[in-house]
């Protein structure tokens, strides 16, 4: 073991005057150290109150008193914990007492991130990120608007296929008047039965013709609120006011959606394709001659290709992947900062920083602690004093001395009173001589 009474080696010195420095300036920065942690503490306090306002209904006076107790808790927490960990942490020695605090440190962090920092993001990005969730709600009704157009104009497009299987028929009849088909002119038994179904088809593409202005009155309906709602995802104000007009109109763009998807004329195609084939009407059998009967036979062979063609593609049409249902659910700006925590990376660690700051300040102690402790080695006490500490060492040392030396005189006068002071029997017997 080292004699601490030899003399300090000139590393050893070194050391010694290096932890005084920092002792110096642990000092100067401890005087305001408590002021800063109670500065930051305030501060994530009233970040804190803001974000609990936004999250209670009622305005009232319970509802204030509620939200700035919580701040107020939550201030006095952060400043104490804080304050437990600059002082004891930094202070002890040995590995499993550190390790401890060090334990205690992450549990206390972990605890304000969740009583105070999401609450502090809440404030700094609330209102931001409401409106982040309306623009992607626009979004999804954007998507699921063009979605439902789209099926309905493939819907409208079936017209050229209902048109084109007409127009064959009535080719077919043409020719069947002129006795090209059946051998046999005139407007007999394939001729009424290719005009039935000719007439049956003009009569779909009426009705898909008919639909075309509705599907574009609808989707000009739908633009037109969808932009009503990006107008009230950026415009200026409350955003909880323009919530709730933000939901109106997406109550009204929902509707829209619907009646598109209601306007789609692909099942009516599929309907009239499985009646195109079934439902033929066909003459008496004595009014159909031979070559008439096999022409029949041939063309009923024909409709079921046709209608078989017909029904494919409107069930093609059908089978495209419907709109997704849209529903709007106002959130509130905690809600939405968790919600779309992602694209509020700066604010949310904003709002940590000022809880968890001090953290930094204590390993920063910590540092400084174990250094001026290495810098000590095995300097003794007599070792650190500074020459201001010795001058009041020596100004203590003589105030001691001097009262020794008075109490040393007070001793002495009052023996040699006592020594110069007359017996007092002696004075007595001198007395009564005299009087007798």
């Amino acid at each position: 073991m080292t004699d601490k009474t030899t003399p300090l080696t000139p590393s050893e010195a070194h050391g010694l005057r290096y932890a005084q420095e920092l002792e110096g300036h642990l000092t100067w920065l401890d005087s305001f150290t408590s002021a800063a942690l109670a500065v930051l503490a305030v501060a994530s306090g009233i970040y804190t109150y803001l974000g609990v306002s936004s999250l209670l209904d009622d305005n009232g006076a319970l509802s204030f008193f509620a939200a700035m107790a919580y701040s107020i808790a939550v201030s006095v927490g952060i400043f104490v914990f804080w304050s437990y960990m600059m002082r004891l942490l930094p202070a002890v020695r040995s590995a499993a007492a550190r390790m401890g605090l060090f334990l205690s440190m992450m549990l206390g962090s972990a605890a304000i991130v969740a009583m105070s920092s999401w609450l502090n993001a809440a404030a700094l990005a609330g209102a931001a990120a409401v409106e982040q969730h309306l623009a992607n709600t626009v979004q999804q009704y954007q998507t699921s608007l063009e979605r439902a157009h789209s099926i309905a104009i493939s819907a409208q497009g079936l017209e050229r296929d209902v048109a084109r299987v007409r127009q064959s028929f009535e080719d077919l009849s043409e020719q069947e008047a002129s006795g090209q088909l059946s051998g046999l002119a005139g407007r007999g038994a394939v001729f009424r039965v290719l005009r039935q179904k000719s007439e049956e088809l003009a009569a779909l593409e009426a009705q898909i013709q008919a639909q075309a202005p509705a599907v574009e009155a609808a989707f000009a309906e739908g633009n037109a609120i969808l932009k009503r709602m990006r107008a009230l995802t950026v415009e200026p104000g409350p955003v909880e006011q323009r919530s709730v007009s933000f939901s109106e109109e997406a109550v009204r763009l929902a509707g829209v959606i619907t009646t598109l998807r209601q306007l789609s004329v692909a099942p009516l195609v599929v309907r009239s394709a499985n009646d195109l084939s079934a439902s033929v009407v066909l003459p008496e059998v004595s009014e159909i001659s031979g070559e008439q009967s096999s022409t029949i036979d041939s063309v009923l062979t024909v409709l079921s290709q046709r209608a078989e063609t017909l029904r494919q593609a409107a069930e093609a049409v059908i089978a495209l992947p419907a709109p997704a249902d849209i529903t709007y659910t106002p959130i509130s700006a905690a809600d939405a900062v968790i919600m779309y925590a992602g694209n509020f990376v700066p604010s949310w660690a904003g709002a940590i920083a000022i809880d968890l700051l001090p953290a930094v300040l204590v390993f920063i102690v910590m540092v400084t602690q174990a250094a001026i402790r290495q810098g000590r080695g095995r300097a003794g006490v007599e070792d650190t004093l500074t020459l201001a500490e010795f001058r009041a060492a020596l100004g203590a040392v003589r105030e001691v001395e001097l009262a020794l030396d008075r109490t040393s005189e007070r001793r002495a006068d009052s023996a040699a009173e006592a020594k110069d002071k007359p017996d007092d029997a002696k004075v007595q017997r001198f007395k009564a001589a005299g009087d007798e």
